[in-house]
């Protein structure tokens, strides 16, 4: 039995000792060769969905389209738009809310009332965007309006943004505004913008990023210009709060078509509340705190976009005004015209024919700075009118 035992623990085999996994129970790990693969499929499909986006979404403009104020925050939409309707043989206007619109209908602009001095339909194009100013502008033109070259451009310039160092942005105090994430993030140092660094750098790579610009006009157009967990969670304002978008399938808000503005606006033309006279809420003149040109970042913005128009071939004609200077307190008016001079000191030294029109007759503005319908068609009309602006025209 001895013997027996003795022959049973030599025919045992000892276990063999099992190699070491470096990485674990991993099974499939990616060299170099694959890592570039994925990489540059991944790379394919960032910029593809944009592109494909574009065949597949319908997007209808035509004469006296404006971007929809809701989606005045879609630069993408901003920039398929130019490059849809932009062309040499049509003149654009670039500005703030003043050449949007902000008080009338589409057909109560001043690019359709020019396009009605021209006999034409399409010719004059509303490039405008509201909540637009100098700052930001300078932003949009650099990074979503590279298709406006070599072409006619009629650009605005709204004093309104030097009024006061809020409007400037220069106040130390901390502000919130429209369109910050156009505005230099880094340079030149804007004091009232007190963003994040993160917040910055996110702004800055969105810009510069076709796909980020893409995920926001998805937001911006079909989820409430929230991302989707956001929109997911929203709920009513109700105490208690109810979720109404919570067992909502996301997919079937995206219609794959452009939102369009409301036929009949209530906020906008002459039905509307707010389509009245500046003068029919009993408000009197006001004392501007008007920032020099020196020292104004509007102003230096302003006279950058002007190079980077001019850069790219474009011929720029700059519309300065049509301020509200009725709204002016008599002993401030000294210190708007200087400001008022100054510009178009700067425009004519370089080069830049320009119109500045008197003033509107009071009654047809609504507020510092926007005509209502009437005060649009007027202007056009002196526009049209004006001999270097039909010189700028036909050359």
């Amino acid at each position: 039995m001895a013997g027996d035992a003795t022959i049973t623990q030599a025919a045992s085999p000892r276990p063999e000792a099992q190699p070491v996994s470096q990485f674990g129970v991993n099974e499939v790990r990616l060299g170099a060769r694959l890592w570039c693969i994925v990489l540059s499929l991944l790379g394919l499909a960032l910029w593809l969905t944009p592109v494909i986006w574009k065949k597949v979404e319908r997007f209808n403009t035509g004469p006296d389209y404006r971007l929809p104020y809701d989606l005045s925050k879609d630069y993408w939409l901003y920039q398929r738009r130019l490059k849809k309707d932009v062309s040499r043989s049509k003149v654009l206007l670039l500005g703030d809310s003043v050449v949007w619109g902000e008080y009338v209908l589409p057909d109560g602009t001043l690019s359709h009332f020019l396009n009605a001095e021209a006999g034409t339909r399409d010719r004059f194009v509303n490039g405008g965007l509201n909540g637009l100013f100098p700052l930001a502008q300078q932003g949009l033109i650099k990074h979503y309006a590279g298709a406006v070259a070599r072409q006619k451009v009629l650009l605005q310039c709204n004093v309104l943004w030097m009024t006061s160092p809020k409007a400037d942005l220069s106040t130390d105090k901390e502000e919130q505004f429209n369109h910050s994430t156009l505005v230099p993030q880094f340079f030149p140092r804007i004091p009232c913008y007190r963003a994040s660094a993160n917040d910055r750098l996110s702004a800055e790579i969105a810009n510069h990023v076709d796909f980020i610009a893409w995920v926001a006009h998805v937001q911006i157009a079909y989820f409430d210009q929230k991302s989707i967990p956001n929109w997911t969670l929203q709920d009513d304002g109700n105490e208690p709060p109810r979720y109404p978008n919570a067992y909502k399938n996301p997919l079937s808000r995206i219609t794959l078509q452009v939102p369009t503005a409301p036929a009949n606006d209530p906020l906008r033309g002459p039905l509307s509340p707010r389509h009245k006279p500046w003068t029919s809420s009993g408000q009197g003149q006001t004392r501007f705190d008007w920032v020099s040109l020196d020292a104004s970042l509007q102003w230096r913005a302003f006279q950058q976009v002007v190079r980077i128009l001019k850069q790219r071939g474009n011929d720029v004609f700059v519309l300065v005004g049509p301020f509200n200077q009725h709204m002016i307190a008599e002993d401030n008016l000294p210190a708007f015209r200087s400001l008022n001079r100054g510009i178009i000191k700067w425009l004519e030294s370089n080069q830049v024919p320009l119109i500045a029109p008197d003033p509107l007759p009071t009654e047809l503005y609504a507020d510092a700075s926007h005509p209502l319908t009437d005060g649009y068609k007027q202007l056009a009309h002196e526009l049209a009118q004006d001999r270097n602006f039909q010189a700028w025209l036909t050359r």
